[in-house]
């Protein structure tokens, strides 16, 4: 019977166990190794893989461009071990100056643009690296850096780049990990080497002074930056925050005083034909009625032209509803969460992240200095043997020819070391002249000098950081304000006040007639409809409401249970069908229904009164809900519900009301209080039933009511008026039997 093949070790482990092991490996993965960037150079490990593979392809700026497809072969050949399409993704990003604030890639052909559109295949675009990948590279070869093997052991890759070029804050970051992310806008180069140049002098800067230096994000597609300065400094302190950013306009004077505006820079990561297609989206539902068309003039330049409905049209409010209503305006985040130099990944403010550029810059230094000094004594190593070998050159000469071993003779005779005496067996002999010997001691006393120098500097701290500033500042000058590259592109504002955008600027205000259903149907019917028994409902449904307003009204509901609840007319379902069931859009239960529908008129008075006789008097303007749960107004009893809901009209006077005991009373308005909310006055007094209903009248005109089709009117009212709390006494001779006024 054959064996069976060993299959490797089995442990008994829980499923729980297991998955939070591999969950946690996975984890780790991707926040070191995918996600979040290095603090010191600011770049993820495919971007470094890529700077990397490209530089040994000898891809440098003075170079040619090679095909994308080469770059990224060898990316994922020799170090990343991903697919080829992210890859190269990566490698567009860095190219895009929309994208990058200061690209690391010169890319030649189709690499995308604002609008969204994919680049082209790789194959078909070459690539090289910029003069700004390039000082990020610088003292690579060096021994500034770390390396370590790659995934497959047949190579090396750097751990970080030597980052001359503060990378992370110069051109921002953004990631998604497990738990945690990572989103840094761009800055401005000029700026931030004015703050690390501060640091690096005063070790002990506060926040303040920094942020007075780097004031904001400088994004690579500019734009204006809202935002106050307390907002900034607090994202900056805490290395959490956000900035508001806005497209750049201007008004553009056509002839006859007519004007158009015209978008000049998007916002960040805003891809301009959303906002075309969102804009459009709105003109279509007619809630920019100041707007009469969009048009995209864009070549490589951004051209966007808003042009107004006419020109009385004010550009601020009809900017300051786009900036609410569309991505001309956004919000971006900032969450500064980085990988340290020991790996560990935490959220650093402004300080912080400077403090570890320069902590880096300093490492660097050192180790490029030390290596400089370890060539140099090496160097200086054999040209010590070389001159002794001038000084003593017939000697040298005859125990090289007559020795068996003359290596072994040369160290005991001269003392020299294996070193020199392999290079003085190994010089030639037309290094014999004199001329040679001359510049062999030239260069011994240039290195010699030269090595006292690296040695003073690796001894004094304060001189480092003296020469850590000056290469900061080549930086500055290399890439800085004064360079086209440099100059700072996203404008820095105070917050906007404010503008107040009216209604009626926002939505085309259009005639409505509103209707709603005895089962609670609501519909917008275009135009005033006169003749409303024309209208059709659902099957066993009949008229309730129905109301003229424009679009740009508010309807105010009231409902039985004592709340107010507000509807916008341009969000009614249109005409077509039945419409739709009000309690949708708002919070009413099936346990109460409507009382009154009303257009909002700011500034009237409402009388609202439950079904046992109490009310009071309320400011409309106190009842407008800013909610679907609508706003409690009238309070009520368990076992009670509201029954009277009357606009005041300031011709009126006086409040007639009768009870279901057929008993009216006629009092003074004036002795109703104004209250914002609670259960009201006592208005009439029932021994038994409540309230049936109420009605508004100048005392001086009569009452009216409908008898029939006639209207009826009674003038000698003296009988009927009391004062408020009173039972009252029987109706005019006439009034209907249903206890009702209409």
């Amino acid at each position: 019977m054959a064996k069976t093949a060993p299959v490797g070790e089995i442990r008994d482990t829980s499923l729980a166990d297991a998955l939070g092991e591999r969950y946690l490996s996975y984890a780790l993965s991707t926040i070191m190794s995918r996600s979040l960037p290095d603090v010191r150079d600011g770049l993820k490990p495919v971007h470094r893989r890529l700077l990397y593979a490209m530089r040994q392809l000898k891809m440098d700026p003075g170079s040619g461009f090679k095909k994308c497809a080469r770059v990224v072969g060898d990316v994922i050949g020799k170090y990343h071990p991903h697919g080829d399409s992210a890859v190269y993704e990566a490698l567009v990003r860095l190219a895009q100056e929309f994208a990058v604030r200061y690209p690391l890639v010169d890319g030649q052909g189709n690499f995308g643009n604002i609008d969204g559109d994919n680049p082209a295949a790789m194959r078909y675009t070459e690539a090289r690296l910029t003069e700004v990948a390039w000082a990020l590279l610088d003292g690579i070869d060096k021994n500034a850096v770390d390396f370590r093997e790659t995934y497959d052991g047949e190579d090396d890759e750097p751990v970080v780049l030597p980052a001359r070029f503060p990378n992370l804050l110069a051109n921002g970051s953004s990631g998604i990990a497990v738990g945690m992310a990572t989103n840094i806008p761009p800055h401005n180069l000029g700026e931030l080497c004015d703050a690390a140049i501060h640091l690096n002098k005063f070790p002990n800067a506060t926040i303040e002074k920094l942020v007075s230096m780097v004031p904001g994000p400088d994004f690579p597609t500019g734009g204006v930056l809202v935002e106050s300065a307390e907002s900034i400094l607090e994202a900056y302190r805490t290395g959490r925050g956000g900035f508001r950013l806005r497209a750049r306009w201007e008004v553009e004077k056509l002839p006859r005083g007519a004007y158009q505006i015209v978008v000049t820079e998007m916002p960040y990561q805003v891809p301009k034909a959303r906002i075309v297609e969102k804009i459009a989206e709105f003109m279509l539902a007619k809630k920019l009625p100041m707007l009469a068309d969009i048009r995209d003039e864009s070549t490589d330049i951004v051209r966007l032209i808003l042009e107004p409905k006419n020109r009385t049209v004010d550009a601020d409010h009809l900017m300051e509803h786009l900036f609410r209503q569309t991505d001309l305006e956004i919000r971006f985040g900032l969450n500064m969460n980085v990988l340290g130099a020991d790996k560990t990944p935490r959220v650093m403010n402004l300080r912080d992240v400077l403090a570890e550029f320069l902590t880096h810059r300093h490492e660097v230094l050192v180790r490029c200095s030390q290596h400089r000094l370890d060539k140099i004594e090496r160097r200086l190593e054999v040209l010590g043997g070389l001159l002794i070998a001038y000084l003593n050159l017939d000697e040298i000469i005859r125990i090289i020819r007559e020795e068996d071993e003359p290596k072994a003779e040369l160290i005991r005779t001269f003392k020299l070391t294996d070193v020199q005496a392999e290079a003085v067996l190994n010089m030639r002999l037309r290094n014999l002249r004199k001329l040679e010997e001359q510049a062999i001691r030239g260069e011994h006393d240039e290195l010699s000098a030269e090595r006292a120098d690296l040695i003073d500097l690796l001894g004094n701290d304060e001189r480092r950081r003296k020469v850590i500033g000056s290469e900061i500042a080549e930086v500055k000058k290399q890439f800085g304000p004064k360079t086209e590259l440099g100059a700072r592109r996203t404008d820095i504002k105070d917050a906007p006040s404010g503008v107040v955008v009216p209604l009626e600027a926002m939505i085309e205000r259009e005639p409505i007639t509103v209707i709603c259903s005895e089962k609670g149907w609501i519909r917008g019917i275009k135009g005033h409809v006169e003749d409303v028994n024309e209208v059709r409902y659902k099957e066993g449904d009949k008229a309730k409401f129905a109301i003229h307003a424009q679009t740009t009204d508010k309807l105010v509901v009231f409902a039985t249970n004592g709340r107010f609840y507000t509807l916008a007319c341009d969000k009614l379902p249109g005409g077509r069908g039945n419409g739709e069931p009000l309690r949708l859009m708002i919070e009413l239960s099936n346990g109460h229904d409507l009382v009154d529908v009303m257009v909002h008129k700011p500034d009237r008075k409402i009388l609202i009164a439950s079904e046992a006789g109490r009310g009071f008097v309320v400011e409309e303007n106190a009842v407008v809900a800013q909610t679907r749960t609508g706003k409690q107004v009238l309070n009520l009893p368990d076992g009670q519900e509201a029954a009277i809901c009357i606009p005041i009209d300031d011709m009126t006077d006086s409040l007639a009301v009768i009870g279901d005991n057929r008993k009216m009373l006629i009092f003074p308005l004036d002795e109703i209080p104004v209250m914002t909310r609670g259960r009201g006055v006592i208005l009439q007094r029932y021994a038994k039933g409540g309230m049936a209903d109420a009605r508004t009248l100048k005392l001086e005109d009569g009452l009216s009511w409908q008898a029939g089709s006639r209207t009826r009117t009674e003038t000698r009212l003296t009988d009927w008026c009391g004062k408020r709390g009173q039972a009252g006494r029987l109706p005019p001779v006439g009034f209907p039997r249903s206890n009702r006024f209409t």
